[in-house]
């Protein structure tokens, strides 16, 4: 395994945001980094490179709060994870595993809610501003992905979509808890109740997960424009279909607008082969806890919030 990783790693990216049908301004925010190179992009074109030693990153960031102050909010939630992550990844020469980029990874997500809160409190009219995020950091053979809202990761392989993410909403509580059934979540007239995200609280729970990947795997993250409205199966289907993966990223943001497009859309594909890649890896894939030494997950707060009314925590501006 370690003479694999010496190998190289390709990647594909492309990511688009999208307006949609019904909304008057996008709030959503993507951006894509070569860690190695320290070069971010935002816009919509292909990259095709060799995953250097310090890796890749990938966020999605979907804003709430009325106003501009969502996309204030996502705007500020990318800079902020890529700036730091940058500077605190170079930093770290002599400690540069695994472990430690896991930690960075979500380190940055703290530091963006830490910055987003303190701007929300300082200024009035932007007191409601939040925003999800979701990112993933490509690292060897290897993407950990921090997560705070419903901004999904998904891993497509093969004919099949795993998700890499659990929404952190009231309805996916109260469906752990056996309270909802799958079905009725998501129908749901409080889907869109989130239990946490970047800059409401002065501090966040970021969860963070793991998954090794295989030769032609294909990493999506995704706002909830697109997970409201296109299946896992149609993903799959869309994804397998396409070779390039800008027209897999066109193909499911044209279906989730015919759909009624009710929300921004935002879609961020990343293709991965190469030798550095084992063609098949042991063990399925899907929502996989990072564990750092002595770490120590509570469930308590969720529990708690899941069973309080959380009206003032509606997603697109708290009760839109």
């Amino acid at each position: 395994m370690a003479n694999a990783l010496l190998k190289p790693v390709q990647i594909e990216i492309f990511g688009k945001t999208d307006i949609g049908r019904t909304r008057v301004q996008n709030e959503d925010r993507f951006l894509t980094a070569d860690l190695t190179t320290g070069v971010a992009s935002r816009q919509s074109r292909v990259c095709e490179q060799i995953l250097g030693e310090r890796g890749a990153l990938v966020v999605v960031a979907d804003g709430m709060g009325g106003a501009a102050a969502g996309e204030q909010a996502s705007e500020m939630a990318t800079e902020v994870i890529y700036a730091h992550l940058v500077q605190s990844w170079a930093n770290d020469a002599e400690e540069r595993g695994p472990q430690r980029f896991a930690y960075r990874l979500k380190e940055a997500v703290e530091m963006a809610n830490g910055q987003i809160h303190a701007c929300a409190t300082s200024r009035p009219e932007l007191r409601e501003m939040g925003t999800t995020g979701t990112v993933a950091g490509l690292l060897h053979d290897h993407v950990y992905v921090a997560q705070v809202g419903d901004s999904r990761a998904y891993l497509v392989r093969g004919s099949h979509t795993y998700q890499l993410t659990r929404d952190q909403s009231l309805v996916q509580r109260l469906v752990e808890l056996g309270e909802l059934t799958e079905e009725e979540a998501e129908t749901s007239s409080r889907r869109n109740v989130l239990l946490q995200a970047l800059g409401p609280s002065p501090a966040v729970d970021v969860d963070l997960t793991s998954q090794q990947v295989q030769k032609g795997d294909v990493l999506v993250l995704c706002s909830d424009g697109l997970s409201a409205a296109v299946s896992t199966g149609e993903i799959a289907e869309i994804v397998g279909r396409e070779r390039r993966v800008a027209d897999a990223c066109e193909r499911l943001i044209a279906l989730a607008n015919e759909r009624g497009g009710r929300d921004n859309i935002t879609v961020v594909l990343v293709r991965l082969d190469g030798e550095g890649l084992q063609s098949e890896v042991d063990g399925g894939a899907g929502y996989a806890v990072y564990r750092f030494a002595a770490d120590r997950r509570g469930t308590t707060r969720y529990r708690a919030l899941a069973r309080a009314l959380l009206g003032n925590r509606r997603k697109k501006g708290y009760g839109e």
